[in-house]
């Protein structure tokens, strides 16, 4: 067995995340030997690795077409790749909420426009009934390029649509209000199995909750029914994946799913001490097999 592990990671942090920086050592508490790695170094031999595990790659929706030949170019080495690179195709649009609501699990409402395309936000509106919505793109993370439309005929977020749509295709859906007063529940898996949940709140006056937008996370003790019903989005993914985390809203006290993440996930190691050994010891696993 190749005991070194690529940790993909971004220019940003080139020496990892803050919370990804504690899984090296429970990898090599394990004898792997774990090395931070910039996904777009084209100086890398992404084969030599016994495998390569992507981590905190979160420019890639910015580069995008330089990240999909990233991709195929791991795939042409030959490269052990965490998650599957098929996976990683299959996550990185937000078009596999489709597939999610196709297989029976529950997910925020959503209308696609196409880029290029005249649909407007007035438009949406009055074909759905939504008072609020939320735009994003169909490609995109931390909230990029979000935003929320809480205006009947707001003109700025009218022109601001249309600017993005222009280039890019976009995503709409209701805003809900449990995500401002109850937060936003991450579950995190390992090899498919539960790990551990936090709950994610936007700071006042805000509806995103992502650190750097303010937002606030805590360690959050779930019950078997929620895990069961997150448990189910991830059974939906296309095959078995080292990592996952199913991000998701209360409403009228079930699930409602508003993210499967596979790609780069922030796993909350810092929020449960034994997390990073369960993914440590999962990848080692992994990598036993032939």
């Amino acid at each position: 067995m190749n005991p070194t592990v690529a940790l993909a990671t971004c220019a940003q942090y080139p020496d990892l995340s803050p919370d990804d920086q504690l899984l090296p050592p429970a990898l090599e508490r394990l004898g792997l030997r774990p090395v931070a790695a910039r996904w777009d170094d084209a100086g890398v031999r992404w084969e030599s690795y016994g495998a390569v595990v992507l981590r905190s790659c979160w420019d890639y929706h910015h580069r995008f077409p330089a990240f999909v030949r990233w991709l195929h170019h791991l795939e042409s080495v030959g490269a052990r790749v965490y998650n599957p690179v098929p996976t990683l195709r299959w996550n990185m649009r937000k078009t596999y909420l489709r597939l999610l609501e196709a297989a029976g699990i529950p997910v925020t409402g959503t209308v696609w426009a196409t880029m290029g395309s005249s649909t407007t936000l007035r438009d949406i509106r009055r074909s759905t009934g939504w008072d609020a919505m939320v735009v994003k793109p169909t490609v995109s993370a931390s909230a990029w390029e979000t935003f929320l439309m809480e205006r009947p005929d707001g003109a700025e977020d009218e022109e601001r649509f249309a600017a993005l749509l222009r280039d890019r295709d976009l995503m709409v859906q209701p805003f809900l209000p449990s995500i401002v007063t109850e937060g936003e529940i991450s579950f995190v898996f390992v090899a498919g199995t539960f790990s551990h949940a936090v709950r994610k709140r936007p700071k006042p006056g805000d509806f995103r909750v992502q650190e750097e937008h303010g937002g606030t996370a805590a360690r959050e003790e779930v019950g078997p029914d929620l895990v069961r019903q997150a448990t189910r989005a991830l059974a939906a993914a296309p095959g078995p994946v080292l990592y996952a985390r199913a991000d998701a809203a209360m409403v009228n006290r079930n699930l409602v799913i508003t993210e499967l993440e596979l790609v780069e996930p922030m796993l909350y190691f810092g929020w449960d001490p034994s997390a990073a050994g369960r993914l440590a010891r999962a990848l080692g696993q992994a990598l036993a097999q032939p």
